[in-house]
């Protein structure tokens, strides 16, 4: 793969001078991994959709470099889901390892384990899970007096050489986004998310007490946040509707590059769990960057594991013992729901990265390449393509850990497509393939790999028209957009100034109004 590179950077160099990548100026879009098996889609609370991996700059420090990883699970969570909301399984091992990228070999794991889903409670008699423990009103802090249901975690840090060590225990989990009512401080003043900061100050309260310090000096979050998956999924799993490349009525603007597509995701939250690590604690791996060469770094993926026997009796009475089993796993997007057909879908997920080889024939004969083929009349090379088993083969992240901080999206220099928008930090791409950042639009980045390679002499654009996200992403940890409230959320419609004034939602505005209005402000501060 080496020897490709001063193609494509030639072929990249020469389609901006042309003029035909102007389209690349757009914002962010990614997609990741929802769907990818049979069994993994009965147990959502152990379902991975998305990992993240790059490099950046501890959050309260800006002289100490990190390595950012950040995983999510339960797709398609509704925010409004009451009166239980989301929770981490209690009985799951959520594991973030560290490894070597050129053979998956896991060299440190981090493992998270969740406090009890039926237990924590301040007062048991009500039904509200998220309001009213002790007092009425809204919540303020995490786990005040007001939040009856309050979710706790621990982290062990396990150097595979040695035993695991704890890294953090009693941290509480951030709080699901209510309703401007319960989790106001989520919320603007039309009780929708507010996201987009560019400091840990900007952030929400919920979410600065959401993030601990670790015994070594890593840095911790866990709880609800805005599903950052977004992509036309559904168009592109309904036999590639056409929609997906043209929805105005001309090619001649590109190929799925018209923006304004249809989001399958939008609205929708996910459980998250992130961490940073000190670049200084990491080890140093050389492994070969699928379009780049040599690299210094690391490898990066998650698993989910379940106790091997679990026994359920009348009730709440379940008994969980044994080993841990591994029912998922998420390194790169895609590779699982995209690239794996049905008879391995299941296999892939209870296996190690270093038994990957026998997946690669998935990624070197690609089906995706075949059915654009079949449906477009195309002629994209389906078989040996080896530039897909050097992106996918062991399936984890490789992240080059000597480039320093990458741009994030929104910040100057930023591209969507990464190094073929012309950004590279460090002589590497800033985003996917060399691990992965929020913003990074990995489904228009792959389809323009398959339909490209792998000679890459010509760089053929390919996506689903949808170019952003529907909320910001935080340039701050934990990156990922604060969670939709469960009473407004992107996929409602938005208020008007009118309704927004009718606070009781009596069809008038009148003093009543002001009040009630006047003592929510108060009820807030």
């Amino acid at each position: 793969m080496q020897r490709n590179t001063k193609t494509i950077v030639s072929a990249v160099a020469l389609f901006v001078i042309a003029g035909t990548m102007a389209t690349l100026n757009v914002s962010p879009a990614l997609a990741s991994s929802h769907s990818d098996a049979p069994l993994i889609k009965q147990d959502p609370q152990t379902n991975l959709t998305d990992v993240y991996a790059f490099i950046g700059t501890k959050y309260d420090d800006p002289s100490v470099g990190v390595l950012n990883i950040v995983a999510s699970v339960r797709p398609f969570s509704e925010p409004g889901d009451g009166s239980i909301y989301e929770r981490f399984a209690d009985d799951a091992l959520y594991s973030l390892h560290i490894t070597n990228p050129s053979t998956g070999d896991t060299v440190i794991r981090y493992d998270f384990q969740f406090s009890a889903v039926d237990a924590g409670y301040k007062n048991e008699n009500t039904i509200l899970s998220y309001g009213l423990g002790t007092e009425v009103g809204p919540i303020l802090e995490n786990g005040d007096a007001r939040q009856n249901y309050t979710q706790t975690y621990s982290v062990a840090r396990t150097p595979i050489e040695t035993e695991a060590h704890l890294a953090l225990s009693g941290a509480i989990v951030a709080p699901p986004n209510v309703g401007i009512n319960t989790t106001p401080l989520y919320n603007d003043e039309t009780g929708r998310a507010v996201s987009g900061a560019s400091s840990f100050e900007q952030l929400d309260s919920y979410t600065q007490q959401a993030i601990f310090t670790g015994s070594n000096g890593e840095v911790f979050f866990a709880g609800p946040r805005d599903d950052s998956f977004y992509s036309d999924i559904p168009g592109i799993f309904d036999l590639l509707n056409v929609r997906i490349l043209d929805n105005n009525g001309t090619l001649a603007d590109g190929l799925g590059q018209d923006n304004d597509g249809v989001d399958g995701f939008k609205g929708f939250n996910v459980l998250t769990i992130a961490m940073q690590i000190p670049l200084d604690q990491l080890p140093d791996f050389e492994y070969n960057d699928a379009f780049f060469g040599t690299q210094t770094g690391v490898g990066v993926y998650a698993s989910v594991s379940r106790p091997k026997v679990t026994i359920r009796k009348a009730g709440n009475n379940i008994e969980s013992y044994g080993d841990w089993i591994q029912v998922n796993r998420l390194g790169n997007p895609l590779f699982n729901e995209a690239l794996v057909p049905f008879a391995g879908k299941d296999e892939f997920n209870a296996l190690s990265p270093t038994d990957d080889s026998v997946f690669a024939t998935y990624a070197a004969n690609s089906e995706l390449a075949s059915l654009i083929n079949i449906v477009f009349g195309t002629d994209f090379q389906e078989a040996d393509r080896q530039d897909l088993v050097a992106v996918f083969i062991p399936d984890v992240l490789r992240v080059a850990t000597t480039t320093g901080p990458v741009p994030l999206a929104g910040e100057m220099g930023f591209s969507r497509f990464g190094f073929i928008g012309g950004d590279t930090t460090g002589g590497v791409s800033s985003g996917w393939p060399n691990g992965r950042r929020f913003g990074d639009d990995v489904i228009d980045i792959a389809l323009t790999a398959i339909a490209s390679g792998p000679t890459y002499e010509t760089i053929t654009i390919v996506g689903d028209n949808v170019a952003e996200n529907d909320i910001a992403f935080n340039d701050v940890f934990p990156y990922a957009a604060t969670p939709h409230s469960g009473t407004s959320n992107r996929k409602d419609p938005s208020l008007t100034q009118f309704e927004i004034a009718d606070v009781n939602r009596d069809g008038t505005v009148n003093f009543y109004d002001i009040s009630a209005f006047i003592e929510a402000v108060q009820n807030s501060q």
